[in-house]
């Protein structure tokens, strides 16, 4: 019995002790599972203007969107309003995402959005005549625009109301917004 065990050992140590030409590659494996890759953009537009409609009482913008930016039917824009913040003698840019809320003595406004893959119409809506409107709600505004294929949210599970996590999230750098002037 040992001298079997022995010859069993000597066998298996010689064939995997040789040196040869190597075969030929074997077949490809399976394709894996795709991954997320997302391809993110930010458009900025400065000093944005409402026009007053008083059959519909809302202010209401149109923006078209660039011709150079690459837009699918199926991608989503996330839109962002500026607000500068005054707290003891400092100031603080902060972006918030739409739909948002002002709530004024008057009543209730609120930025909304609706968007094509050609341009984005926003809206400030409220539950009061809104036809002497403060022109701090409705001139010289402030937009950011980031586009997303539309399962941006639920693939990586941000908070896409953070707009710096957006941005992360897409690693953007604030030199990547592209500025659009009005």
């Amino acid at each position: 019995m040992k001298k079997l065990l022995s010859a069993l050992f000597v066998t298996a140590f010689l064939f995997t002790a040789c040196d040869g030409d190597q075969g030929p590659p074997g077949p490809p494996g399976p394709e894996g599972e795709p991954g997320v890759n997302i391809v993110g953009q930010t458009l900025e537009y400065e000093d944005v203007d409402f026009d007053y409609f008083g059959d519909v009482n809302y202010h209401s913008t149109i923006i078209g969107l660039p011709d150079d930016v690459e837009i699918l039917t199926s991608d989503a824009i996330l839109v962002y309003r500026l607000e500068v913040i005054e707290d003891d003698g400092e100031v603080y840019e902060t972006w918030s995402m739409i739909p948002q809320n002002f709530f004024l003595d008057q009543g209730t406004i609120q930025y909304v959005y609706n968007h094509t893959d050609v341009d984005v119409e926003l809206i400030i809506d409220g539950n009061f005549d809104l036809s002497n409107l403060d022109a701090g709600f409705t001139q010289d505004q402030v937009f950011r625009f980031v586009i997303v294929p539309s399962d941006f949210a639920e693939d990586t599970g941000i908070d896409v109301a953070n707009f710096n996590a957006v941005m992360n999230a897409l690693d953007l750098q604030e030199q990547d917004v592209k500025n659009i002037q009005m």
